[in-house]
């Protein structure tokens, strides 16, 4: 086993078996080839900016909310934002390339959420920079500079205002406001989505560090329409250290009534807080988000990865904003930025254990757009509500029509509802759940039914669906979709006696009638037609956690040995294997859990920065999907957390053998400590 993760190592250019010992909160690259470079994040669940092997660039510059239709299916896509990071550097008149770069290093520090690189430039010139998504500006990025001469320079720095190809109308505008003690040159920029839904606006500054009055003369330039800058020119002499920073905000109007305005009174208010003050707000930020953090005593690596995986969670949601994650988070444009089911099955449980308030925010998305629920449901037949199977700004199907999957895979509807009476069980929240836990309850409820096929006793089928193995499409009785839909009528039931409703009768008898096919070995059956093939992801599995529909260790165990056998080495997600894991910790077998947690994501990784791609070699990161599934495999499989109508408790569990203690801290709304040895 270790010879092949060394080879898989050696492959993607990774480094967990060598022997230097990891640093657990920071991952760094000295090395890599620009053709195989797969950018990391820095986000604040708002704004992410996805890092570059160029120096003084950033990739992308992604948006939470922000959509419109253009390119693929016919359907809702995120839309890039105006790249406001992107600067350019002269010394001594000629501009530093990345042939230029010598000794270039990179590095993301988790703890803190930044991202710096650093080079040399002939030997004229060390330079760093270091970049944030500041936690407390959901809307607000800085990028601050320093050059440390060698020998006596000029420089000319310009920070770089581009629109995306996709963008039309783009405006731009410069501003110049003196103020007794500052001077603010502003670079702003705005432009109308590919249809003209929205209106998506940008704006930067240049923050100085010098007395007012002495500050750089700041210059503008246009160049076309869908650029411009400004730059300033500035001396610095042998041994000493220039600093300086760009502090900018994009917005939509998707997010503000009037954006351009707002874009530039948050870029002025960052230049009048300054930087030391945004930093320290930043950090401040991030300090608290890590009370709730998971400590593994024994294996470094491990620890690293993890981290990196809540950090990854923890960088693309944020509380109070109504918005839930899509399958790559803030990380460039997967998925188009679509919900699905990854959110409330995969990525949900770690945050509402962790980070109730980010969990509660991914419940109002749904609520939000439980009217669009209701019409879908309509429109196909069927009482109650029924959630797209991907969902963007409106909530309205956003499947492209070529897929399946969007008037198929029904079982979406179970896990929105899932999540809803979750939230509960973890805060104990009763007004929120008469106020919004149960309207979703209730609707999703009466959705299933509507949806079975009443064929007499213990036969109400759910009939043509896609199943959570994807690969089974227009399949009848799915496993994991008939359990789900009988776990939401159950919960359902609950949550009225709780509220003191009355419950409608029919759901505990449809639950009751709603079957689960076995094999004649007593080995869970996957659907009505299922003969052994090959799966895509976890189904049946999911019946055991995080249902409960099987309980009996002997029961999780055979199907569990059946079911790991049938998944391909290549080609499915990596929340399978971590399902696997959970339910091995929770067997007490920690040797084959630990073989499924590395399985789960070892092969994904993709150099320098370890970022999880969706499949084993795949190409595709940042996998949010897999990271929240593995988290989970942590949380509830080694560390024993179980979601119960009474709250968070722990149950036995068993570590890897190589590891010495698993701590888990910040749990709930209480804040509480776990731990395992």
């Amino acid at each position: 086993m270790r010879a092949l993760l060394l080879a898989l190592m050696i492959c993607f250019g990774l480094t967990a078996l060598s022997q230097t010992k990891p640093d657990v909160w920071k991952i760094k690259a000295s090395t890599w080839d620009p053709s195989n470079y797969y950018g990391v994040t820095v986000a604040n669940g708002m704004i992410g900016i996805v890092s570059s092997p160029e120096p003084f660039k950033v990739k992308d510059v992604v948006l939470a909310g922000a959509y419109d239709q253009y390119g693929r299916g016919r359907v809702s896509n995120f839309l890039r934002s105006f790249n406001l990071l992107n600067m350019q550097l002269d010394i001594d008149g000629k501009r530093i390339g990345g042939a230029d770069a010598k000794n270039m290093q990179q590095e993301l520090d988790m703890r803190h959420a930044s991202f710096t690189t650093s080079f040399d430039y002939l030997d004229k010139a060390t330079i760093s920079y270091t970049y944030y998504s500041l936690r407390q500006l959901p809307f607000t990025v800085l990028m601050d500079i320093s050059i440390t001469a060698k020998k006596d320079i000029n420089i000319n720095s310009a920070s770089v205002m581009e629109a995306p190809d996709a963008l039309k109308e783009v405006q731009n505008y410069y501003n110049e406001i003196d103020r007794p003690h500052v001077v603010l040159s502003l670079l702003t920029s705005s432009a109308k989505s590919p249809t003209g839904k929205l209106l998506m606006c940008a704006s930067n500054t240049f923050l100085f560090t010098e007395p007012h009055g002495s500050e750089p003369r700041v210059i503008h330039e246009m160049w076309d329409n869908n650029m411009h800058l400004m730059k300033f020119t500035h001396k610095i002499k042998a041994g000493e250290t220039y600093r300086y920073s760009v502090a900018g905000s994009s917005i939509t109007s998707a997010h503000h009534d009037d954006p351009l305005n707002e874009a530039e009174r948050m870029t002025i208010f960052a230049r009048l807080e300054g930087r030391d003050r945004l930093i320290n707000f930043h950090k401040k930020a991030w300090d608290e988000l890590w009370q709730s953090d998971i400590q593994i005593e024994g294996d470094d690596q491990s620890q690293q990865d993890i981290h990196s995986m809540l950090y990854h969670l923890y960088s693309f949601s944020r509380p109070g904003t109504a918005l839930s994650p899509s399958p790559m988070g803030l990380s460039g444009l997967g998925y188009n930025g679509h919900v699905f089911w990854d959110t409330e099955l995969w990525m949900y449980p770690s945050y509402l254990v962790l980070q109730p308030e980010m969990a509660k925010s991914m419940v109002e998305y749904r609520f939000q757009r439980l009217d669009a629920a209701r019409k879908n449901a309509f429109n196909h037949g069927y009482k109650g509500a029924m959630f797209p199977w991907e969902s963007a700004a409106t909530g309205v199907e956003e499947t492209p029509v070529w897929a399946l999957s969007g008037p198929f895979e029904h079982h979406i509807t179970a896990c929105v509802g899932l999540a809803a009476w979750n939230y509960y069980c973890v805060t104990q929240d009763l007004d929120w759940l008469k106020e919004k836990g149960w309207p979703i309850m209730k609707e999703t409820a009466d959705f299933w039914a509507s949806r079975v096929e009443r064929n007499g006793p213990g036969k109400f089928d759910i009939k043509n669906v896609v199943a959570a193995d994807e690969w089974a499409e227009n399949v009848d009785n799915n496993a994991w979709t008939n359990a789900a839909a009988k776990a939401c009528l159950n919960n359902a039931g609950l949550a009225a006696k709780l509220l003191g409703f009355k419950a409608d009768p029919d759901w505990g008898h449809v639950a009751a009638n709603i079957p689960i096919l076995k094999f004649a070995d007593g080995v869970t059956k996957e659907h009505a037609t299922y003969q052994g093939e090959g799966i895509k992801q976890a189904d049946v599995n999911l019946l055991s956690y995080p249902l409960k529909e099987i309980s009996a260790p002997g029961a999780i165990k055979k199907d569990l040995e059946y079911y790991s056998t049938r998944v391909p080495n290549e080609g499915t997600p990596a929340m399978t294997q971590a399902i696997f894991t959970l339910l091995y910790a929770r067997l007490g077998d920690g040797a084959k859990a630990y073989h499924f947690f590395q399985d789960a994501y070892l092969p994904n990784l993709n150099p320098p920065f370890r970022v999880i791609a969706e499949t084993k070699g795949g190409t595709n990161p940042y996998f949010a999907t897999g990271a929240g599934g593995i988290i989970q495999s942590v949380l509830m499989g080694f560390g024993g957390l179980e979601i119960t109508p009474q709250g968070i408790t722990q149950i036995k569990s068993t570590l890897p053998p190589n590891w010495k203690k698993l701590t888990i801290t910040g749990v709930g709304k209480e804040k509480k400590t776990y731990t395992v040895q």
